[in-house]
Formats: structure tokens, sequence, C-alpha cells
């Protein structure tokens, strides 16, 4: 009875093993964050869906949108978060936020894909993002510091990178080396105006 008891214990304390799907999408499933003009079509996103860890210490299910060409690169990480069991708190598609980059760091949301513009100073330029080519992971954890403003607001809690907490992103870090090991760059490494929640696969 105690051997019984024994195995269903730790039977429960197993993780479900990691999943991902692949799909297509149109421009009907990009309402806010996809408008004609952009640099890139709808058929070259796919919207991929992942098992993550949250902050409760259970697996989930969430979604991104990224470029059809990165798909194995971003499996790839979040398959090395998972088995880390690092936490997300968030993983959806930006569109859940009207395509507001804002509303979106403030709920604490990874994304990847949103056709939008580069937040910061200089000519206005097409962010990597609207290529599909970047992901903002866990950004309350990981604030982007911009020109003495930091994004998102709540972020500020976060500023003291030397203590570090769950679901950071910090140099040697499981986050930091799961993207490095796809070939990503992380937007911490910005002496200027540091993005600590920023991975991109061209370094923008």
């Amino acid at each position: 009875m105690v051997l019984l008891l024994a195995f269903v214990f730790a039977s429960s304390l197993q993780a479900p093993p990691f999943a991902h799907t692949v799909a297509r999408v149109d421009a009907s499933q990009l309402r806010y964050s996809w408008r004609p003009g952009c640099p890139l079509a709808p058929a070259r996103l796919r919207r991929v869906q992942l098992t993550f860890w949250g902050f409760d210490g259970r697996a989930h299910t969430g979604t991104l949108v990224v470029n059809a060409q990165v798909v194995p690169s971003v499996v790839k990480v979040f398959a090395r978060l998972y088995a880390a069991r690092f936490p997300l708190r968030r993983l959806r598609p930006i569109d859940t936020y009207h395509g507001s980059d804002e509303r979106s760091l403030a709920a604490d949301n990874t994304a990847g894909f949103n056709c939008r513009y580069v937040i910061g100073p200089g000519p206005r330029r097409w962010s990597v993002h609207a290529y599909g080519e970047a992901i903002d992971v866990n950004p309350v954890e990981n604030p982007y510091l911009e020109s003495g403003r930091v994004h998102p607001r709540a972020g500020r809690a976060f500023l003291d990178r030397s203590h570090v907490r769950p679901g950071m992103a910090v140099r040697g870090g499981v986050l930091v080396r799961a993207f490095a090991a796809a070939g990503w760059w992380w937007g911490g490494r910005w002496s200027g105006s540091p993005d600590y929640q920023h991975f991109s696969a061209t370094g923008g």
C-alpha cells in the first residue's frame, strides 16, 4: 500500500511532456497586428502553440505568432525553457491586446509578431517584431529602458538586475542561454538603452 501511494505521489509530480503545434495564419486572425503596407504578408507567418511553465508552477499552453522561417529555432528555445521550468506569465498573440504593445507589456505577456515601428529615438523604421523575428519575454520582469522611461512601468521593480528573481533575463541565465543556443540575440546587451525583454533572430 505504501509503495502504491509513493508511486501515485511521484506520478503526480511528473510534468506533462513539452508539446507544440504549428499552423498558418491569415489576415482575419491578425486583425489588430497586421495591415496592408506591413513588410511581411500573413502567409509568411505561423501560429505556434507551445507548452510553458507558469509562475504558478503548472504547465500551460500558449501561442506565439512568428515568421515561418524562425519556427524551428523558436520551438527549440521554448523546449529548453520548459525543460528548465523557466516561468512565463502569459503567452498570447498581440491581437489579444488589440495590437497595443503597451497593453501587452503591462500584462506581462510574452509575444512575437506585431507590425509596428521601433520604440525609441531615431528615424521611423520597422521593428524586428514587424518581421516576426523578435520575441519579448516577461516584460515586467525584463523592462525596456528608453530615454529615461521604463516599459512597462511595473518593470521599475526589476531595474536592479543583480537581484535575480524568477522570470528574469540575466547574463548567463536560463533564458539568455536558451535563445543564444538557437542563435538569437539579447537586447539586454545594449549599453545605451537595454531592452531586457527583447530577443531577436537578427540582433536588432
